[in-house]
């Protein structure tokens, strides 16, 4: 940060010289002064500020002399907006980026995280051993150790990515017809507990969907056994005691889909897809967001479906979904992820994965996730130069991408200013 500079006052009378002890004196004590400017700017601590008195010598430097404390005028404004803005677009857009990996190969992701990507999303169905020292070496190239976003699918049944290492749960439809919310609560911590020693912290979970049908989750139905049920009462209740329970055992949580898949026309990943009419799902299905939201809610996953009322693109790339609704109505803070956006109903709608992320992140969204394949490298590269272009080209605005990074960093409680 450039110092203020101070304009000289030049007396019309030239003083006495000094001898050369006290001018070198001066001297020396001038360039303390300069040092502890330099060395205290933007610390965010108290900076001596020692006085000269006649000699030349700082008055600090002598036994029993007072210093006087100023106040760090810069470190007093510090936020992590104020660091994020002197960052280049190209590190905002990688810190907005979830990049997908094997479990199996963790160190695949290297690259894309020694670049700064903000995440990694772990695929597969049974983890290796090492898997927490495996990804404690991937966290170590993050550019200046600022921590790693480890997230994956740990929803319960047939969705989880490493119940041989973390222990496994019935699915969410069996919970929430068997177990209270305490029991459901107390087994997840259990996992949650045993998913943080294997350096996983985030998991896309719990589903809080309300849907009821008693069908595997497929091609036609999104939900089935992935929902606690189909009463909004039960599934807000069961949804918030399965977050309480992951957060008891040190992970983040993200509820998804926001604003609620039960009843869907489709399965977005295959095609395109609708909710319920948005008058039913304010009844039906916003209340265990709300109920989420209410009790600390980090994080929330918004789903690839159009809502018939709120407009006609998927909600992960919708405005009013995102900022009048979950931002405006409900009043969410946090991080807000998208659903895959590789899914079919992106595509359909006319986007592709680099421009899916950078309305995305337009309408709201924090962070972008997209499915793991064999051009992953490419992919992440498109997708932060289409959100850097997009800053340069006027069509994102530089604040709403300092304010998405600003998100992703909040959930992992990184102080850039500590």
């Amino acid at each position: 940060m450039k110092l203020p500079s101070y304009r000289d006052r030049r007396s019309t009378t030239a003083p006495p010289r000094l001898p050369d002890r006290a001018r070198n004196a001066r001297r020396l004590g001038a360039t303390a002064v300069a040092a502890t400017l330099v060395t205290g700017w933007g610390v965010g601590t108290l900076t001596a500020s020692p006085s000269i008195d006649s000699t030349g010598v700082p008055s600090s430097g002598r036994s029993g002399s007072p210093t006087s404390l100023v106040p760090d005028r810069a470190a007093a404004a510090c936020t992590n907006s104020t660091k994020l803005a002197g960052w280049s677009n190209r590190r905002l857009a990688m810190l907005t980026i979830a990049v997908p990996v094997s479990e199996t190969s963790v160190s695949d992701a290297t690259a894309e995280v020694s670049a700064g990507a903000g995440g990694v999303i772990l695929f597969g169905s049974k983890a290796p051993s090492d898997l927490g020292s495996r990804l404690t070496t991937l966290k170590s190239h993050v550019p200046g150790h600022l921590g790693l976003l480890v997230m994956t699918d740990e929803e319960g049944g047939g969705i989880q990515r490493m119940a041989n290492l973390a222990g496994s749960l019935p699915w969410p439809a069996y919970m929430g017809a068997h177990w209270t919310p305490a029991q459901i609560q107390q087994n997840v911590t259990k996992v949650a507990a045993k998913m943080a020693a294997a350096q996983v912290n985030m998991d896309l979970a719990p589903v809080v969907d309300v849907d009821g049908r008693n069908v595997a989750p497929g091609r036609t139905n999104p939900d089935g056994w992935r929902s606690f049920s189909g009463s909004t009462s039960v599934v807000s209740k069961d949804g918030v005691a399965y977050m309480n329970g992951l957060r008891a055992g040190n992970v983040i949580p993200v509820v998804k889909h926001f604003p609620g898949l039960g009843g869907s026309s489709y399965n977005s990943d295959f095609g395109p897809a609708r909710t319920l009419p948005w008058s039913t799902l304010q009844k039906v299905a916003i209340p265990p967001f709300t109920a989420a939201i209410k009790a600390g809610a980090p994080a929330i996953m918004v789903s690839n479906n159009i809502v018939p009322g709120l407009g006609s693109n998927p909600a992960s790339l919708s405005p009013t979904d995102i900022n009048t609704v979950l931002r405006g109505r409900l009043g969410f803070k946090g991080l807000v992820i998208t659903d895959s956006l590789s899914a079919k109903a992106i595509s359909a709608a006319g986007f592709s994965v680099p421009a899916a992320s950078v309305q995305a992140l337009r309408s709201g969204a924090d962070m972008v996730l997209f499915d793991l394949g064999s051009n992953v490298a490419s992919q992440t590269s498109a997708i932060a130069t289409a959100i850097t272009d997009a800053v340069a080209g006027g069509h994102l605005a530089r604040s709403r991408l300092i304010d998405a990074a600003g998100h992703v960093l909040a959930v992992r409680h990184v102080n850039l200013c500590s």
